[in-house]
């Protein structure tokens, strides 16, 4: 077996299977992203609001929609710029209640609030 056929060896421990890498952990939902469900890089102080190059925390994709559909880029730089404020936001917090009953890879449409809607035509 030549040099090749050993690195793309499906079998080889060193380069797939589940010890190949760390499994990532979504860091508001603390369960684990699988490799074939959708995922983002949240960061913590918005881009638009000075956190281009601040901190950033891997998220399952509905997570991370969960949390832009529920507040502005002014309030997550202002009050809710870390994983425990979030996780304690009463929204938030009854959005992990419901998505930790579900399987690690699943996704589906996330609609923007109610009170999100109404406050984004007030400035329209």
């Amino acid at each position: 077996m030549g040099r090749r056929d050993r690195l793309w060896r499906d079998d080889d421990p060193a380069t797939h299977g589940p010890s190949a890498r760390e499994p990532v952990i979504c860091a508001l939902c603390e369960r684990p992203i699988p490799p074939c469900a959708r995922q983002s890089r949240h960061h913590l102080t918005p881009k638009l609001k000075g956190g281009t190059h601040g901190e950033t925390v891997q998220l399952h994709q509905i997570c991370h929609s969960a949390i832009h559909a529920r507040h502005s880029e002014a309030e997550l730089a202002h009050r809710l710029s870390d994983v425990e404020s979030l996780r304690a936001e009463p929204e938030i917090a009854r959005f992990l209640a419901w998505v930790c009953t579900k399987p690690d890879d699943f996704h589906t449409a996330t609609r923007m609030t109610r009170n999100r809607r109404e406050s984004r035509r007030r400035f329209r």
